[in-house]
């Protein structure tokens, strides 16, 4: 089956595993964003001027790890044939992050320092989430993990369908592609801020696995 099939189900995927590490990270590790990681910026900011300690300068930290996530992306993505082999990574981190936050609270031993490492795993994973929707744009219905703009896009079409009484074929296209990922951003949003309230960063092992299905899923087909 070609890839192009699954471009709806890989759109819904993203988003929902974008929107939920996002929202994980900032619930369960000091208010850090590991997918929009400008948002570090005003929250950075935010702790600053409150006289905030060293904590608020980790948040700084995101930037670097991002950039350095996306660059190997780059470089995984010139070596392999399959495109999603980015999202096998990223599914390979996230699920170690949430194995090693499961593994030390066992054992009583996760500390702060550990959270952070985590936090930036996750990040670095996200990397490679940005850089997969990038390199390969015609893999998703637009940008996954950041919704603003599939919001002025889904805003211009119902302004189209307005204007046209609404007989407007491509807007009605467009508009239903940009539903699929600001939903299943949103949706993500609501089950990381469940999941990172109630258990913490382990529920990362969850979209690991899930990413890591959809490689293998789509290699087979």
């Amino acid at each position: 089956m070609e890839v192009k099939h699954n471009i709806g189900f890989v759109t819904l995927l993203l988003t929902m595993i974008a929107g939920y590490c996002d929202t994980v990270t900032f619930v369960a590790a000091d208010a850090l964003f590991s997918a929009h990681v400008t948002g570090n910026f005003i929250v950075f900011a935010y702790q600053f001027v409150k006289g905030s300690d060293i904590h608020a300068w980790v948040k700084l930290l995101t930037f670097p790890v991002f950039i350095l996530a996306v660059m190997a992306g780059g470089k995984i993505a010139g070596k392999v044939i399959n495109h999603y082999t980015l999202l096998f990574w990223e599914g390979t981190l996230l699920f170690l992050a949430g194995i090693i936050v499961a593994v030390l609270s066992y054992y009583g031993t996760f500390s702060e320092v550990m959270m952070y490492t985590v936090a930036m795993m996750t990040v670095f994973a996200m990397g490679l989430q940005n850089a997969f929707g990038k390199l390969y744009a015609k893999e998703t219905h637009g940008p996954t993990t950041m919704m603003t703009g599939n919001v002025t896009q889904a805003s211009l079409d119902f302004g189209t369908l307005l204007s046209s009484g609404f007989q407007h074929p491509e807007a009605w296209a467009s508009l239903k592609k940009q539903l699929v990922t600001i939903l299943g951003f949103l949706i993500g949003c609501f089950l990381g801020a469940y999941a990172g309230k109630q258990f913490g960063l382990e529920t990362l092992i969850l979209p690991g696995l899930a990413m890591i299905i959809c490689y293998f899923y789509h290699r087979k087909n």
